[in-house]
């Protein structure tokens, strides 16, 4: 699908040209062309003879702008500007997904291709639809300006729901880990990472944009990148200090884990210790007081005997447990209680 939107030297507004218009738009030197190709597998043919044949471009520039491109670029050809951006989404699973935007910028023109919607991109042709013709007068390279800072807008939202994320982490750690943290702690570490490396490429495009002397650009415009590119350190920066969180909620998911396997062990060390004698007792005496054998060879009442054993089972254990109380091992499983 190709929609366009034209606006002439003498200040006409055209919408949805022929390509003959596009043609002719095309001698316009003082005119504004903005032409959008959402690009289909049927397609590919027929827009690489429009980009060669009308446009005029490298053979190799047509080839990457109808090819996946591995990242956010820039190509400084002689009669244009080939720009890679890379807008951004959430997808399932909270991975990050990145949808590619290839721009063509010449002196008089601005062609967008991309194979999905693009909300930044959608917003800016609904603000020309709207009548907001500023958009236009000021150039290309404006027009420009405006699309790569949508996209990099796109980029907040983003890293406020991770951090929201990484506190939700955080609360499910030191209040209930679950069998999935882990993976979740993973999950967003993938996920930032991958941000990151996207954040880092598209600000080298804009530095080149900011800094860099290109005959399609206004020196007065570059001025308008750098604040693009201020907005883009500034997400680089968040983005490093929420992965340093992530890694931190992992050993904190490590140390809280490992003092509750130490909670474990010393509940079942106590337990163990207060039955220790009274398996001792039980197993020596064998609890056959009134057996036959028994009674013969032993002189001494069975059932004293019997009743010093059942003593000695209910005051051993109270009396392990005062002096391990006393000694301070309970004490932080009490405080816990």
């Amino acid at each position: 699908m190709i929609r366009s939107i034209y606006r002439t030297a003498s200040g006409e507004l055209r919408r949805d040209l022929t390509l003959a218009e596009i043609q002719t738009a095309l001698q316009d030197a003082q005119g504004t062309l903005w032409l959008d190709v959402t690009l289909g597998d049927r397609e590919n043919g027929e827009m690489a003879q429009l980009l060669r044949e009308v446009f005029h471009f490298h053979p190799l520039a047509v080839e990457d702008a109808l090819s996946e491109s591995s990242g956010p670029r820039l190509d400084d050809w002689p009669d244009h500007l080939y720009i890679v951006l890379m807008a951004p989404r959430l997808g399932t699973g909270r991975r990050l997904e990145t949808r590619e935007l290839d721009i063509f910028l010449g002196r008089n023109y601005l062609l967008t291709l991309h194979a999905e919607p693009i909300r930044a991109l959608d917003a800016i042709w609904d603000q020309l639809q709207r009548g907001l013709e500023r958009r236009l007068i000021e150039g290309p390279d404006h027009l420009l300006y405006h699309l790569t800072d949508g996209v990099v807008a796109d980029y907040m939202p983003i890293v406020e729901s991770i951090d929201e994320d990484i506190e939700t982490l955080e609360a499910e750690i030191f209040e209930r880990p679950r069998r999935g943290t882990v993976a979740h702690i993973f999950r967003l570490r993938r996920t930032l990472m991958e941000l990151r490396r996207r954040i880092a490429a598209m600000r080298e495009v804009v530095n080149k944009l900011a800094r860099d002397e290109y005959p399609f650009l206004d020196p007065k415009d570059r001025v308008y990148f750098r604040d693009v590119y201020d907005h883009l350190v500034r997400l680089y920066d968040l983005v490093d200090g929420q992965r340093d969180m992530v890694i931190g909620a992992l050993d904190s998911y490590i140390s809280v884990a490992s003092n509750r396997l130490n909670e474990i062990m010393r509940t079942l060390t106590v337990v163990s210790i207060l039955f220790l004698p009274l398996n001792f007792i039980t197993g020596f005496f064998g609890m056959n007081f009134f057996a036959e054998p028994f009674n013969i060879d032993n002189p001494v009442s069975p059932y004293l005997l019997f009743g010093l054993c059942m003593l000695s089972l209910m005051l051993l254990p109270i009396g392990m447990l005062w002096y391990i109380r006393r000694k301070g091992w309970l004490r932080p499983m009490l405080r816990d209680r």
